[in-house]
């Protein structure tokens, strides 16, 4: 596949201003630019009215903000909405905003596709096509800022890095996204208000420790036996269980911040006490907490979510044992955005795109 052409969310403000420089005109041209599309969500260069015409008309040519856009917006009847997007090569991704009493969570994807084949998840079901560029990334955090100020809604106040794709497999765009998010002139989006969340890459999970961003780190573990985690998250590249762990555990000692582990329940495969109290040998000393996950129904996939009453058991078992656990409520199912059931759907039989 031919590379996808840079656009202007790609670009940091040093790079803008190069740019700019490199087409005669001065440098704080940059920040009149930036201050349209991150601070006045104006992507359209003939609206940018501070701007000279035959500036905007070069920018309109040669560095469009973004050759992404939104196919539609569904709702659920929890409140949880997944936006469709088309991007530049007819490539399909999913986004979704989930609304919460006390926080706007947005929850983006990273990859078109995913490698690394949880036999539980519709994201993988077609393998990975491409990773998404850092403007990709970041056109999904836009229009979610968008779309809470067009319906008159709190402003976003968490950002998830768990949508489709391994994130650490995209670690290039997935830094420069955080960095541009983070930025003053940028999303300003604080870090802590950011998660990544990996299957369990463990260079990349040690080399995003050294980052100077404190963002959060979720950990998709799914399985404390060995054996099973292979079954269950087969993906080549993956870390055993025992070296993600202890990745994980120097992440909160450069961080300071405690890392979790995603844990989706599974009917008769993970949820098992005896499972639930090795989970618990694993993670317990205080650099971990767990995230226990009803697992979302995918249509072809044989897997069912774990009964409520061995769900419960399997989290008083963590409990007692003095590890910090939530039991996360299912949520955006009625329009198929619940966690593992986003899937690219140009790479599916009658699906959008190319």
């Amino acid at each position: 596949m031919a590379d996808i052409e840079k656009t202007l969310l790609d670009l940091d403000r040093e790079e803008l201003c190069s740019w700019v420089k490199e087409w005669g005109s001065p440098g704080y041209r940059a920040d009149q630019i930036l201050e349209w599309v991150y601070r006045k969500g104006v992507y359209e260069f003939e609206k940018m009215s501070n701007l000279p015409l035959r500036f905007r008309e070069k920018l309109a040519r040669d560095l469009p903000v973004t050759r992404s856009k939104v196919l539609d917006w569904v709702q659920s009847v929890d409140g949880t909405q997944k936006a469709t997007v088309e991007l530049a090569d007819g490539e399909i991704i999913e986004t979704v905003l989930i609304p919460e009493p006390d926080r706007q969570t947005l929850c983006v994807s990273t990859q078109v596709g995913c490698a690394v084949g949880c036999v539980f998840c519709a994201s993988g079901l077609y393998g990975v096509r491409r990773n998404l560029s850092a403007g990709e990334i970041l056109y999904q955090f836009l229009i979610a800022v968008e779309r809470l100020a067009r319906e008159g809604k709190d402003r976003l106040t968490n950002l998830v890095v768990m949508g489709i794709g391994e994130p650490l497999h995209n670690y290039s765009a997935l830094t420069r996204s955080i960095g541009i998010l983070n930025a003053s002139w940028g999303g300003q989006f604080g870090a802590r208000r950011m998660t990544v969340s990996t299957s369990g890459v463990v260079a990349r999970i040690r080399q995003l420790a050294r980052e100077p961003w404190s963002v959060g780190l979720a950990i998709s573990l799914h399985a404390a036996s060995e054996d099973l985690r292979q079954r269950l998250v087969p993906g080549r590249g993956i870390g055993t269980v025992a070296d993600i762990l202890e990745a994980g555990r120097e992440y909160h000692l450069h961080k300071g911040r405690r890392v979790t582990v995603e844990y989706c329940l599974l009917d008769g495969v993970n949820d098992s006490p005896e499972e639930a109290n090795q989970l618990a040998s694993l993670v317990g000393g205080g650099s971990f907490k767990v995230n226990l996950i009803p697992h979302n129904p995918v249509e072809g996939l044989p897997y069912r979510p774990s009964r409520k009453h061995v769900a419960e058991q399997f989290r008083s078992v963590l409990d007692r044992r003095g590890v910090p656990v939530t039991l996360r409520r299912p949520r955006g199912e009625g329009v198929s955005a619940a966690c593992g059931q986003l899937r690219v759907l140009s790479m599916e039989p009658g699906g959008h795109g190319s």
